[in-house]
């Protein structure tokens, strides 16, 4: 039984990731770089984590603000159980300030006792199980801040068979890195420019920490990941820095670690900023392949062509991708099935079939149904 599950006010639960500072009058947290100094009754920059007689209080444990089944290719995924289908979630909240935040509704809500439902770790897992679904993900808003919740959701879902996955920003310190990503199967990490300048002016956080959490899940952990690059016109979409930034994958992190380079749409704080040409995109993937990355795709738009994998070594054709629909599937065991060399990622004996179904559903302890079942 999960701690959430027997606590009665909805005030949350013991979080970990702080110490005490100034005589025991104010806690420091140490789950992210932003370093929030708080005194009694403050929460942090995030909003979910709070200051409760001296002591930290995740505020959001145990609490979503919805489920929903989606194709893995949505996280965006392209290289880890392709065409399975993943429970989604999130809870509110969120360590960074992003301008242009497509999620805004949950990651800046304060209402999050009223506006959330209630799910259990164990709920989630079963639930998850019950919907075929091959992996639960962490995302709409980034599970750093909840991390309690996520590593013991993460924990009940592996004792079903059930894997984890974490669509974060990757903004998170290195003393709470290790144990956040041990019990994450796969990863989409959001680099969301490659400048200090963006960061600062358009996240208010930092790249550094960010750069360092992608090393260090490719030389320290075995979790498999991703990158997601959100292009924005005028913003973090010139052509040196694109260059830089995949100079910087190839030397760091390899050429076999996937990259997206998905269309802005205008959202929130920057609704006066146009949207993302598609031109920009193909450009940008150009750039990455040049500079030796060998997955590089686009998102946000119709590209069948660039959403496509196809073998490094021999350029055939391995996953067709329609939006997030797969069409052939020529990995065998890893494999290029045509030339035999490996394909990077994590593989079944066949691809998923779930198509680009979007389904939410409505969790009630380990059940879990459809919320609109007429739409199917």
């Amino acid at each position: 039984m999960s701690e959430f599950s027997k606590r009665e006010e909805p005030t949350g639960v013991p979080g970990r990731y702080w110490h005490v500072v100034e005589e025991g009058s104010k806690i420091f947290c140490d789950l992210c770089p932003r370093a929030c100094v708080l005194k009694d009754g403050d929460r942090g920059f995030c909003f979910v984590r709070k200051n409760v007689g001296g002591q930290m209080m995740l505020t959001t444990y145990g609490l979503s603000t919805g489920f929903c089944v989606d194709p893995i290719e949505k996280k965006p995924l392209n290289h880890f159980l392709p065409g399975s289908s993943v429970l989604s979630f999130g809870t509110a909240g969120c360590n960074l300030g992003c301008q242009f935040c497509q999620n805004w509704s949950i990651s800046k809500s304060r209402e999050t006792e009223l506006l959330s439902e209630n799910a259990t770790p164990e709920d989630i897992a079963k639930a998850a199980l019950r919907l075929g679904c091959s992996s639960v993900a962490f995302t709409y808003n980034d599970p750093v801040i909840w991390a309690e919740y996520a590593i013991d959701a993460a924990k009940a879902c592996h004792q079903v068979g059930i894997k984890a996955v974490a669509v974060t920003a990757g903004y998170i310190t290195p003393e709470a890195r290790p144990e956040f990503y041990s019990v994450m199967d796969a990863a989409n990490v959001d680099l969301k420019a490659f400048t200090e300048r963006f960061y600062q002016k358009l996240t208010l956080s930092a790249l550094a920490p960010v750069l360092d959490t992608l090393k260090w899940l490719k030389h320290e952990s075995d979790v498999w990941f991703e990158i997601t690059n959100l292009m924005i016109p005028g913003e973090n979409d010139s052509f040196e820095e694109i260059e830089q930034m995949c100079d910087w994958i190839v030397t760091n992190l390899g050429e076999y670690v996937p990259i997206h380079f998905t269309a802005f749409h205008p959202d929130y704080r920057l609704i006066n900023t146009p949207g993302t040409p598609h031109e920009t995109l193909i450009r940008a993937r150009e750039q990455a392949l040049k500079a030796g990355i060998k997955y590089a795709y686009v998102g946000n738009v119709h590209d069948v062509e660039r959403q496509n994998t196809y073998c490094p070594n021999c350029a055939k054709l391995l996953i067709e991708r329609d939006w997030y629909e797969l069409g052939s599937y020529s990995i065998k065991d890893g494999c290029c099935k045509f030339c035999k060399v490996p394909i990077a990622g994590v593989f079944e004996k066949n691809k998923g079939n779930w198509g680009r179904k979007r389904m939410p559903v409505i969790l009630e302890g380990g059940n879990a149904a459809p919320r609109y079942p007429g739409l199917l």
